[in-house]
């Protein structure tokens, strides 16, 4: 007896329902994993230039943390060891409002924000160190040099394999299940146990996947383009 498709069984009232609030929740907690990762990690990257001391061996160390223990490791010690360390009140916060959603993304945050300064201190390691001088002999401080000359270059040097980063950051968010983040994978295994239709409904969650992959990528080289002809009209 052969298996008889019906996609259409996953895809009508309450199941379409939440194929939807999953790729919500997915793209919001993308959307906070991404942003966060990059404001940290262009942190971490500027303080590993810096030259304090002990500054590149603390980001070396937590850059190498972040890159050598499963993500879905980090995100289990977040939601339920981490927790046990904060304040009272804001236990109790997380509590009554949900924490899955919140120490996922602080999860995602920091292990993409690793992988994120790597990325991007091989961009400010490709800028001539001239620059640094030229901005420092014009009276302006080293923060101030990192924001307004460097960094900018150094996002445009970075962006291919930020746009990389983004794609694992999307596909990542998939883990967050394991805490009970009702994002799509999530939504689409309680569409598979209430339907019983495995194919049909992890079919959807892929094409789903594939098509805000696709988006990623395709907004990443028009970004890229745009990048490209800045740089070539000076």
């Amino acid at each position: 007896m052969h298996y008889q498709f019906d996609f259409a069984a996953v895809l009508h009232g309450d199941y379409l329902r939440w194929f939807i609030d999953g790729t919500l929740v997915t793209l919001a907690l993308f959307g906070v994993a991404w942003v966060g990762s990059i404001v940290l990690g262009a942190a971490l990257a500027v303080v590993r230039q810096s030259g304090l001391p002990g500054a590149p061996r603390a980001v070396a160390a937590y850059v190498e943390y972040h890159r050598n223990v499963p993500l879905v490791v980090q995100l289990l010690f977040w939601y339920f060891a981490a927790p046990s360390l904060f304040p009272a009140a804001l236990r109790d916060y997380l509590t009554t409002h949900g924490s899955e959603f919140p120490l996922a993304a602080v999860a995602l945050i920091l292990c993409a924000a690793a992988y994120v300064s790597e990325d991007l201190r091989s961009g400010l390691r490709a800028i001539p160190h001239g620059q640094m001088e030229a901005g420092r002999a014009l009276g302006m401080s080293y923060l101030l040099t990192m924001r307004t000359v460097i960094m900018p270059q150094a996002l445009r040097v970075s962006l291919p394999p930020l746009v990389n980063q983004a794609l694992l950051l999307f596909k990542n968010t998939s883990l967050a299940m394991a805490v009970g983040v009702a994002e799509l994978t999530y939504e689409a295994k309680e569409v598979d146990s209430n339907t019983f239709r495995t194919f049909e409904a992890f079919a959807v969650a892929t094409v789903i996947y594939l098509a805000i992959s696709f988006a990623i990528m395709f907004c990443g080289a028009r970004i890229a383009r745009r990048f490209n002809a800045a740089g070539a009209r000076r």
